[in-house]
């Protein structure tokens, strides 16, 4: 619409010729409006293709959630609902260099809750470290079609920042913004070899804004069958 404002601005500028010339002015008048006419056309058929230019850049920038449609994933977790026997490895110094692990083995149990929009896992493991107990929280949200998941543990007694995201070709990508020693680090969540007896989770972090990734916390489980 910018083009408006060249010729109106111009005659409105100099109102002292129009009074000089009132013979030609109703003609000159009459053929602003006709040219302001044209551009007004010209800027409304040029907003309607920047909508449709906006609308098709929407389209290319549509989240995977959202291009899944009405895909519910709602019961991703379904799989692991049961008890599972759990076998940790667990970087002592996430961050530092180390190459220092760890090993715990304990029991998970996965139980639905909210008719399995939501489920709630607990762990108990024991190394050398001593005993761990932890759980997490998972709920689905409908909107997004994303799970968060809401770790706490004894020792600290507190939930951690959420990790969100969702599964896609069998694969559980969550992430979160959280803080390591006074800094801001990403954490990522991955689930992975997923099958009807057995799964993986591997947790990650980053001091680099995501452009590496060291692995921290590697948890194999096995169902235990009833």
């Amino acid at each position: 619409m910018a083009a408006l404002r060249g010729p109106w601005s111009r005659d409105r500028e100099t109102p002292s010729r129009q009074r000089h010339q009132r013979g030609t002015g109703r003609v000159r008048n009459e053929s602003l409006v006709m040219v302001a006419s044209k551009y007004m056309l010209a800027g409304l058929l040029a907003l309607g293709a920047l909508g449709g230019l906006a609308t098709l850049r929407g389209a290319a920038r549509t989240s995977p959630q959202q291009a899944r449609g009405a895909g519910d994933g709602s019961r991703d977790f379904d799989f692991e609902i049961g008890t599972w026997k759990t076998h940790v490895e667990r970087l002592k110094r996430p961050l530092t260099g180390s190459t220092e692990w760890t090993t715990l083995d304990g029991i998970t149990t996965v139980r639905k809750v909210w008719g399995g929009r939501a489920n709630l896992v607990e762990l108990a493991a024991d190394g050398p470290a001593g005993h761990f107990e932890g759980l997490s929280l998972r709920l689905y949200n409908p909107q997004s079609r994303q799970w968060s998941l809401n770790f706490s543990s004894s020792a600290g007694g507190t939930l951690s920042p959420p990790t969100i995201g969702q599964f896609t070709n069998g694969r559980g990508e969550f992430y979160s913004q959280e803080t390591l020693n006074g800094r801001a680090i990403f954490v990522r969540f991955v689930i992975t070899l997923i099958t009807s007896d057995s799964c993986r989770f591997e947790q990650a972090f980053s001091d680099d804004g995501g452009k590496s990734w060291e692995v921290n916390w590697v948890a194999t489980d096995t169902r235990v069958k009833e």
